[in-house]
Formats: structure tokens, C-alpha cells, sequence
């Protein structure tokens, strides 16, 4: 039997029959004119071992069936009850295995969707990639073939818009994973709210020039917070582009910055078309596309924004104007929140 091949049982099993042996002689060379009293008092004593091997070889069974349990969990079985083991020790531990089971059992239905995630990403970035580097390929050939020196201008002008893109959405793609990582490095120091915004709209002025769109800034006098400058202006830099980018011609932008004992709040609106109530609760994952995103809109600039402010003890939320447009609010906190 299994249960007599357990080393821990053999050794007790000497150890009573020789406890007894001992005994019994004691109680025969002590008492030798009272042989039925020592007998009694052994056959008592062998009784109460073989009661105690009974009831070790059933709680060795429960350890067997607990473990068998365990092992049919582990390989993917899930409708299991532990609730059966009741007795004393042995349900405290059939408690913390099983607890322990569906941590693992999480963590692994964790990692398979990690794979599924990074899978479809992988399947996303080379389909962003593909597009403007696939139009490049095209652009060079036409490049080559034309004569015309307006032309030729014109396509290395668009040549250099799609080479811009793809340095974009790689700068981004490697900041994302910086973060995701825990390598990206935030300095902490103080950034003045009005210096921020300035350097987040340089970049646009020319194509909201263009547009002729207006910025309305309505900065509160030495507003700032304790951050990194040069990645609040990424995040900043995100949500202004994408507040131009859904804004027609000639429409407006509000920049407002505020500071008080809590917090210091960034609002950014515009009188757009706003956002579809069905693109604001994926509004800030990647590579989500909205309705209304131009063609070449990749879905990452708002989801990096976000993990930049979020990586800053802040928060990031979109929401509806009552007035019609877009209001972003990004707040960073002086506590942790």
C-alpha cells in the first residue's frame, strides 16, 4: 500500500511497536502475578495505535485528494470545491492552497492577455509603419520619374511629411514603452504653467496659422507644478493637436491653467465637433481610432498623454462642452492621490 510507503509512517509504526514491546516487558518483569491487568493495559494501548493509524491514513488521504486538487487546477481545471476539507489544520491549508491556486490562476490569464496585447500591438505598429513607409516607396519611384522640378519639389515635400510620421510614431512608440517599462526617468522640478503652454504650441503655430484658429490663454499668474517640463509638454502638445485637429477653419482654443492647495488644473477646449459618446470611454487607449480621426490619426498620442501625466501623480480626462466642442482637464496633485 502507498500509505505503508510513506517513511514518516514506517518510522512512527517502530517506534509504537517498540513503545509497546517496552511496556508490556515493564509491566510483566513489575507486576508478574498480574498478567491479565498488563494484558488488558496492552491491547488497550495496540488499540489506540491502530486508531491512531486509521485516522493519519485518512487525513493522508485528504493531503492525497487536496493535492490531486491542486494538480488538476493547475492544469487548467477550474470547477473545483475546497470547501470539502473540514477538518481542523487540513482545511486552513486546503484554504491557503486554494488561494494561492487562483493567484496563479490570475496571474496566468494575466500574461496570456499581456500576450494577446502585445500581439495585437505588434499587429498595429506594423500596420502604421507599413502605411507611410509603403507610400514613401511609392513617392521615391514617382520621384525618380519626374521631370518636372515643381513636381519633384512637391513630392519631396510630401516625402518628408510621411518621414516625419514615422520619426513621430516611433519617438512615441519607444516613449510608451519607456513607461511601461519603469526605465523613463521624471525630473521633479518646478514648471511654470505660462512657459509650458508656450512651448506646446510652438509647434502648431503654423499649421493653426493656416487653419486660422485662435488660442485664448487665460493663465493664472505663477500657476505651476512640480514635474518634467519636457515630457508635460509631449502630453500637453498631444491634446492641443488633437483639439486643432477637430477644430474647422477658423474656430477657437482655450488654454486655462489654475493652482491651488491641491492641485495645479490645465483646461484645454475648443468649439469643434466634440467627441462621439461612444469614442469617450476608449478615448485614451492605444491605437483606438474615433469616428470622427483623421486618416492620419494613429491613436496613440492621447493614451501617451495620459500615461505621462498619470506617471506624475496627475489625471487626465475628456469630456463634452455643454457650448459644443471638446474639453480636456489635466490636473497634477501636490499628495498622492
Amino acid at each position: 500500500m502507498s500509505f505503508f510507503r510513506n517513511q514518516e509512517i514506517r518510522k512512527q509504526i517502530i517506534i509504537s511497536l517498540l513503545l509497546l514491546i517496552f511496556t508490556g516487558g515493564i509491566g510483566f518483569y513489575l507486576f508478574p502475578d498480574n498478567r491479565a491487568g498488563i494484558a488488558y493495559a496492552f491491547w488497550c494501548c495496540l488499540a489506540m495505535c491502530l486508531l491512531w493509524l486509521i485516522f493519519t491514513k485518512m487525513r493522508y488521504s485528504h493531503l492525497k485528494n487536496l493535492a490531486a486538487d491542486a494538480d488538476r487546477m493547475l492544469h487548467g481545471e477550474r470547477n473545483l470545491n475546497f470547501t470539502s476539507y473540514q477538518e481542523g489544520e487540513l482545511a486552513i491549508l486546503a484554504n491557503e492552497v486554494e488561494k494561492l491556486l487562483w493567484r496563479l490562476t490570475e496571474q496566468s490569464d494575466n500574461l496570456l492577455k499581456e500576450k494577446r496585447y502585445l500581439s495585437d500591438s505588434l499587429a498595429d505598429i506594423s500596420h502604421q509603419l507599413r502605411t507611410p513607409l509603403t507610400s514613401l516607396h511609392l513617392l521615391l519611384t514617382r520621384l525618380q520619374e519626374a521631370e518636372d522640378e515643381r513636381e519633384k519639389r512637391r513630392l519631396a515635400y510630401e516625402g518628408a511629411q510621411l518621414l516625419g510620421r514615422v520619426d513621430w510614431l516611433v519617438n512615441a512608440l519607444l516613449k510608451i514603452s519607456k513607461i511601461d517599462a519603469g526605465t523613463a526617468v521624471f525630473a521633479k522640478e518646478r514648471v511654470d504653467a505660462e512657459a509650458l503652454v508656450e512651448k506646446a504650441l510652438k509647434p502648431l503655430s503654423i499649421p493653426m496659422e493656416l487653419r486660422e484658429q485662435a488660442v485664448v490663454r487665460e493663465m493664472e499668474d505663477r500657476a505651476g507644478f512640480t514635474g518634467d517640463a519636457a515630457w508635460t509638454v509631449e502630453a500637453l502638445g498631444n491634446i492641443l493637436k488633437n483639439c486643432m485637429e477637430h477644430t474647422g477653419q477658423g474656430g477657437t482654443l482655450w488654454i486655462r491653467a489654475s493652482e491651488n492647495y491641491l492641485y495645479t488644473e490645465f483646461q484645454i477646449e475648443d468649439n469643434g465637433s466634440g467627441i462621439d459618446p461612444e469614442d469617450l470611454p476608449h478615448l485614451f487607449e492605444r491605437f483606438y481610432k474615433g469616428k470622427n480621426a483623421s486618416d492620419s490619426s494613429v491613436g496613440i498620442g492621447l493614451a501617451l498623454s495620459r500615461m505621462i501625466v498619470c506617471a506624475q501623480n496627475g489625471t487626465l480626462k475628456a469630456e463634452n462642452r455643454a457650448e459644443g466642442g471638446a474639453r480636456f482637464t489635466m490636473r497634477f496633485y501636490k499628495g498622492v492621490v
